[in-house]
């Protein structure tokens, strides 16, 4: 649910409406009581005043004309005190009452759903679309644009973007598909079909041609690793990739060994002889993907469409805890998340054929996926970028894109831009700056526009390095900060929402860092977590969530499915949120110490930090980050009893305080760390970028281990929170 306003405190009108509702699933009081009671009690007051102001005057008048004026001051000061007395009660009163109020609200634990939720269980929201399937977009957008564009790419002889119409796409599906079962892929054998391949057409015309036959894809991104591919490929018994690239293809090969079922590998660019020759030595048909689509032309099936309740994908976890997990979600639940997100984002932005976006977050997140298949709903046009990220800007200018999902890691670049521009000049810094305060007293009334004196002045040129059209921006995947927020709404004059989800499994609108009211259809609730001191009676504790739009189960993971969904259907999401006074929820912390950075990338501490300790330096380690940074810091205690034999030596005090402080230490220990780190095969998002040496270590008694010897990671983040800002200091971040 995306929502967008100027002003932190305020939720929108429709969600002033969301109820508060116990376990039980009783409606107690709700907010549009609440406000409807405030302006009653706003009114009585207002009218009281008026009379009693009338009444005084009308005593005063005739005290002054029949009796004295000495008599009619009297009356006066009289009165005045009287009201006082009397507001001062109602005040006492009404500050009683919110405090009562606030004590019930906190007795829960409860869970609010949002007004636009419907049905006996309120799991329901009205239907926007005839979309039963994800594939059914296709037909949608087609009637919606009359046959319009649809998927595009830059291969025009002067770099333009060619486009092919919703049938063409829909003519390709039904041919790759055709021509991936011809080719042995039998659906009711083997019905997963994996996609290594970055974002291009081809890739949702893969996923097009699964769903119209009953297949499901079973996307790969490559920060997964070699390790995690081989667990994903053999789960899921693949026996059919689709890749772009000879580089895909050579990664499969090299653990070929170890996926025995793989036995046809799609290629969606011409594959290198050497890397052919190599595959069908070890056993592997190399189609390409031309090949495919002939095969299936001259096979042409009538597509096999699934039910509601079929598999649509499964989308595996990053596997930064261990194994990765295989998210398993229904064209049902796939459908309702993507229609209750444009219920919500309906009343402020209505996407339709008009629209264009640029496709280059990976379609191996269902965040991108979204996106797709909401767009494609209502009409809209998607052209993809090149592959890579160093052109994303003059695709996005070549575009012109009117909807811009995005990550904080690209948004942060821009505001820094500018940020570093500006400060060379103090006449740009005070221009910018008071530019800002102008747009932003428009944004804080809820107006987005790009004619204003400022936008001409200054930022027409901003706008232009996104094409010049962008009406709303949503940032997905990690948190952004609101001073980067507020920018973009003013520069670029468009909404700018945040959008929070795991996986799909629950999905949020955020306001700034607060996550917001829930999606229509979507249960919230906290839970105690008595080993990290939250209590869901003090409004904090774990975020739990309850919708029709679910995760089915980890695939072939009963336990972990049993851990993450309780006997109540409730997900279990790892996450610790706050209700905030506004009724927003805020997230705080992390169950589990797995977070995101700032590009998306989750990161899990412990094992990195378990890495890092096979260092001979590393006696303790602290790993941490900030969501909002791209990067991870350390707190490193180095190891006594090695550095007793080692530093004397090396010509190293070996005194721990001393050692600590001594010039080049410092390096010394990172790089060592991060040469463990390469050899464990930690991924470059996962080394850390600096470190700070304690000398004091890290004990039960001064409260930084847990009486099993963990790290007490509040406690550490508490005490080294203003060192790891330095660090990130230290290094311009």
């Amino acid at each position: 649910m995306f929502w967008t306003w100027g002003q932190e405190p305020m939720l929108p009108p429709c969600d002033r409406n969301n109820q508060s509702v116990p376990v039980d699933g009783k409606v107690s009081s709700n907010a549009v009581n609440l406000a409807e009671a405030v302006v009653v009690a706003a009114a009585a007051v207002v009218a009281v005043v008026l009379v009693v102001v009338v009444v005084v005057v009308v005593v005063v008048v005739v005290l002054v004309v029949v009796v004295d004026v000495a008599a009619a001051v009297v009356v006066v000061i009289v009165v005045v005190v009287v009201v006082l007395v009397v507001v001062d009660e109602e005040e006492e009163e009404e500050e009683g009452g919110a405090e009562r109020g606030r004590r019930e609200r906190r007795k829960g634990p409860y869970h609010r759903t949002s007004h636009l939720s419907k049905g006996a269980d309120l799991l329901e929201a009205d239907k926007i679309s005839d979309c039963r399937l994800c594939y059914d977009a296709l037909e949608s957008g087609k009637r919606a644009s009359d046959n319009g564009p649809c998927l595009g790419a830059r291969t025009g002889p002067n770099g333009e973007y060619e486009w092919m119409t919703y049938q063409e796409v829909i003519d390709k599906a039904h041919a790759v598909g055709s021509g991936i079962i011809h080719a042995g892929n039998d659906p009711a054998k083997n019905k997963f079909v994996c996609i290594f391949s970055m974002n291009r057409p081809e890739w949702a015309i893969t996923d097009f041609a699964c769903q119209a036959y009953s297949m499901v894809p079973v996307p790969l991104y490559e920060t997964l690793g070699i390790e995690a591919c081989k667990h994903i490929l053999n789960e899921c018994e693949i026996t059919t990739a689709v890749c772009d690239k000879g580089d895909k293809i050579k990664k499969l090969m090299d653990i070929r060994v170890d996926i025995p079922k793989l036995r046809t590998v799609v290629a969606m660019e011409t594959v290198e002889e050497e890397i052919r020759s190599a595959a069908e030595t070890a056993g592997l048909k190399i189609l390409s993907f031309e090949d495919i689509l002939n095969l299936g032309k001259a096979n042409l099936m009538k597509p096999m469409l699934p039910s509601e309740n079929d598999m649509f994908t499964i989308c595996y976890t990053s596997g930064t805890t261990g194994t990765p997990k295989g998210v398993v979600l229904t064209h049902r639940a796939f459908v309702n998340m993507v229609e209750r997100v444009h219920l919500a984002t309906k009343p402020h932005v209505i996407v339709g054929k008009d629209d264009v976006h640029l496709s280059y977050l990976p379609l191996a997140h269902n965040f991108e996926r979204g996106c797709t298949i909401l767009l494609l709903m209502k009409g809209a046009s998607i052209g993809y970028f090149r592959g890579d990220v160093k052109l994303l800007l003059d695709d996005v200018a070549t575009l012109k894109p009117t909807i811009f999902p995005s990550v904080p890691r690209l948004l942060n670049r821009i505001y820094d831009a500018v940020q570093a521009d500006v400060k060379s000049s103090y006449i740009k810094s005070t221009l910018m700056s008071w530019a800002l305060a102008s747009k932003q007293n428009e944004v804080e009334r809820h107006i987005f526009r790009r004619n204003s004196f400022w936008d001409k002045l200054i930022f027409r040129k901003i706008q232009d390095k996104l094409g010049g059209r962008v009406r709303l921006v949503i940032s997905g995947s990690a948190p952004l900060s609101s001073d980067v927020m507020n920018f973009l709404r003013c520069a670029l004059g468009c909404m700018t929402t945040i959008y929070k989800g795991i996986l799909s499994l629950y999905s949020f609108a955020v306001l700034k860092r607060d996550v917001g009211p829930p999606l229509a259809g979507v249960h919230i609730k906290l839970i105690d977590v008595p080993e990290m001191n939250y209590y869901a009676k003090d409004g904090i504790g774990e975020i739990c969530a309850k919708c029709d739009f679910l995760m089915t189960e980890y695939y072939k993971q009963p336990e972990k499915t049993a851990e993450a969904i309780d006997k109540d259907g409730w997900l279990h999401t790892g996450d610790i949120g706050r209700w905030a006074e506004n009724g927003a929820l805020k997230i705080v912390d992390r169950k589990k110490n797995v977070f995101k950075l700032s590009q998306g990338e989750y990161v899990a501490t412990e094992k990195i930090e378990n890495v890092y300790r096979t260092s001979p330096f590393v006696g303790q380690i602290f790993v941490d980050g900030d969501s909002l940074k791209p990067c991870l810091m350390a707190v490193v205690v180095p190891d006594d009893v090695y550095l007793d034999k080692w530093a004397a030596n090396n010509g190293f005090p070996a005194k721990l305080e001393d050692f600590c402080k001594a010039e080049g230490v410092k390096k010394l220990v990172l790089d060592d760390m991060l040469r463990e780190g390469q050899k464990a095969g930690l991924m470059s998002f996962e080394q850390v970028k600096d470190i700070f040496l304690e000398s004091e270590m890290f004990t039960v008694e001064n409260e930084m281990l847990t009486p099993t010897m963990k790290n007490k990671r509040p406690t550490l983040r508490s005490k080294y929170a203003e060192t790891m800002q330095q660090l990130y200091r230290d290094n311009n971040l």
